[in-house]
């Protein structure tokens, strides 16, 4: 049973990560290098985070010019502009909202907004997986994809008891994922679509 399952581990982790690893960017140990995803992999009408790389440029004005971490409380500090709400917007619309304040300093300010690096979209998972830890999100992906770009279950993984645990409304909910039924075409409402902040547990 042991050969099986690693077996299998190792067929789906070939074929997840051929498909969608340019995608997803892990974060093992908290390495910076495996945290962050460039923005070459931005998805259209990206919504800014906490935590986001944000590269900032006034033409013309190096004063407020420079890269900014987005703060847990949703804000970016930019000299002169002070506190500006960066959380929740697009970088077209902080960028028009960093314009229409800079109009109080620069006779024509000219701004772009880049994201350098995407930090916020996380998604985590944790027990007997062969790489626990915290993952970046790009892109849409699965319960069955991130479990197989985790390196797959070990062997004495409980496959039939491994849940998502997500807050909606304020609430912890939890939702089930047995991996031998979805790996063998059954149940496959259960592997679900992962949101930021979900956390996989492999008992």
């Amino acid at each position: 049973m042991n050969m099986n399952r690693s077996t299998l581990n190792v067929l789906f982790a070939l074929m997840v990560i051929v498909t969608i690893a340019p995608a997803v960017s892990a974060q093992q140990n908290a390495r910076p290098a495996a945290a962050a995803t460039m923005a070459a992999n931005l998805p259209p009408n990206y919504v800014i985070g906490p935590d986001d790389v944000l590269g900032i440029v006034f033409f013309g004005d190096e004063a407020l010019t420079g890269d900014v971490v987005v703060r847990p409380d949703g804000k970016i500090s930019v000299p002169l502009l002070h506190d500006v709400q960066a959380a929740g917007l697009t970088p077209e619309a902080l960028r028009d909202s960093l314009m229409k304040a800079g109009a109080r300093y620069l006779e024509s300010p000219n701004a772009t907004v880049v994201v350098r690096q995407i930090n916020s979209r996380k998604v985590f998972i944790t027990g007997r997986v062969a790489r626990s830890g915290p993952y970046v999100l790009t892109a849409p992906t699965t319960v069955l994809q991130l479990i197989a770009l985790a390196g797959g279950l070990t062997d004495w993984a409980e496959e039939d008891q491994i849940v998502v645990m997500r807050t909606e409304n304020g609430s912890q909910v939890r939702h089930k994922f047995n991996y031998k039924d979805v790996i063998g075409g059954k149940k496959l409402q259960q592997n679900i679509v992962l949101e930021p902040g979900d956390t996989i547990v492999v008992p």
